[in-house]
């Protein structure tokens, strides 16, 4: 079963389109939305919480169209994280524990309060006074207490220290033990995504780049290094993306395509997406 599907989705601003993005991300895994400033994660997000108006496609979220009355149901099952946590500057976790219990029907409070224990929360402390990363774990903690099948995250990790977000990373990886359970997880922060995620989907102003498995990626792509004539002599459909300096050159290759005798160097999610945001230019 797919947790999500989009056809054709289109989003028009004044100045940047989301244009004609098309996935299936099947349940019970972890896709990691990358792309620049700009490139559309965040409107992505929000058109799959049928938050603002599409201009075209069709969304299905946990099998349900997104935009029929029965989504109002669906969204007791979507749990979402912003980068900011929104929640009254006075209020404390456990006043928030009774508030959530009037707002979702399947609010779970003695997980809501594991998980408060697991964060280390202090129950009587004023939101105003916790630090981003005791926000973001907050904000999280409600996400993950309501019985969600989904998880929506918006630059979740960012701002916040390695050791909070290699925390904050595991709880996601517990989350999706559940087979039912997906994660959408938009991040600058590529070695997070490479760590956790088993799909990667790459926007580049406004355009979906790619969409894979991640180490179906990582096994296709390797870098070679040489000199810009050598790289001129490579088959154009073996070469994803190249960089050219006085000092020498170096490409980002389909390892398939490569001929015998070149020597090729193993690469990374963040050197796959930088070559080809490089590749794909600026034509926003």
């Amino acid at each position: 079963m797919n947790a999500i599907q989009c056809r054709g989705l289109t989003k028009a601003y004044k100045d940047f389109t989301l244009e004609d993005i098309t996935f299936d991300l099947p349940a019970g895994t972890i896709l990691g939305l990358v792309g620049e400033n700009g490139a559309g994660k965040s409107t992505t997000l929000k058109l799959l919480m049928d938050a603002i108006p599409r201009d075209g496609g069709q969304i299905t979220v946990l099998g349900t169209d997104n935009q029929s009355p029965d989504f109002i149901r669906t969204k007791e099952d979507i749990g979402v994280v912003l980068d900011e946590a929104c929640f009254p500057e006075v209020i404390t976790p456990k006043e928030l524990g009774k508030v959530m219990g009037y707002a979702y029907q399947n609010w779970d409070q003695a997980q809501y309060e594991g998980y408060l224990s697991r964060f280390r929360l202090p129950l009587d402390k004023k939101f105003k006074d916790f630090s981003k990363g005791m926000k973001m774990k907050l904000a999280i903690a409600v996400a993950l207490s309501h019985r969600a099948k989904l998880l929506l995250l918006d630059e979740a990790t960012s701002g916040l220290d390695p050791m909070v977000r290699d925390e904050i990373l595991d709880v996601f990886n517990d989350f999706t033990r559940n087979e039912e359970n997906t994660v959408v997880f938009s991040s600058h922060i590529v070695s997070d995504l490479e760590k956790i995620c088993d799909y990667i989907a790459f926007l580049h102003h406004g355009k979906l780049v790619l969409f894979e498995e991640k180490d179906r990626l990582l096994e296709e792509y390797a870098i070679l290094k040489g000199t810009a004539q050598q790289l001129e002599e490579l088959d154009p459909d073996a070469v994803a993306g190249k960089k050219v300096t006085p000092y020498g050159a170096q490409a980002l290759v389909r390892r398939s395509l490569i001929p015998a005798g070149f020597v090729t160097e193993h690469t990374n999610l963040e050197d796959i997406i930088l070559f080809l945001a490089q590749e794909g230019g600026s034509d926003r």
